[in-house]
């Protein structure tokens, strides 16, 4: 797949992207060069844009998330950045997510195909699965109910297992536990 060049005119429609959050007095000097219907305002510059909105995540289209400065607070406009290499092509019916999972901090995230720095082997997903998998992986992570009747020594341990196996492999949840009745 070719890498797609996004600018001012086409990286509203369609794409992927990971905007950083950014402070405000980063801005305070720039003018802003479109409003959207929504209220998100834009303002471009050579490297990329900035978008200071207050929704993020799905938008029109496209999926945007945001790596807040802090945790992030809905209904608060935010200043986000984004470099026009951040995008990257996207549709609903394409495999071209594959997720990662912080066991440390318990996040769980998708990205774009194209992002991906070195060989590792990953499962590529279409944007529907990809949300689903997420689903069932946060539940792994965060409930017990799921493991009531499943074979273990220690829970931390087979839920790190159970999550390895469903982020790289297309097997699915009730396949997984059936491995440990």
């Amino acid at each position: 797949m070719a890498n797609k060049i996004y600018n001012k005119l086409n990286f509203h429609s369609h794409t992927f992207c990971i905007w950083k959050e950014v402070l405000f007095s980063e801005i305070k000097d720039l003018k802003v060069n479109y409003k959207s219907q929504s209220g998100s305002k834009y303002i471009f510059t050579s490297e990329g844009l900035y978008r200071i909105s207050n929704h993020w995540g799905r938008v029109a289209n496209c999926h945007w998330r945001l790596i807040p400065l802090a945790q992030f607070k809905s209904q608060l406009n935010i200043v986000g950045f984004a470099n026009w290499t951040d995008f990257y092509s996207n549709d609903d019916t394409s495999k071209l997510f594959f997720i990662k999972v912080d066991f440390e901090s318990g996040e769980v995230n998708f990205h774009h195909k194209q992002s991906l720095e070195d060989q590792e082997k990953v499962v590529f997903r279409n944007a529907k699965e990809t949300a689903k998998t997420i689903q069932i992986i946060k539940q792994v992570l965060t409930e017990y109910n799921w493991a009531k009747y499943l074979q273990y020594d220690n829970l931390e341990v087979l839920r790190k297992e159970i999550v390895n196996e469903l982020m790289n492999s297309e097997k699915s949840f009730l396949e997984i536990k059936k491995q440990y009745l």
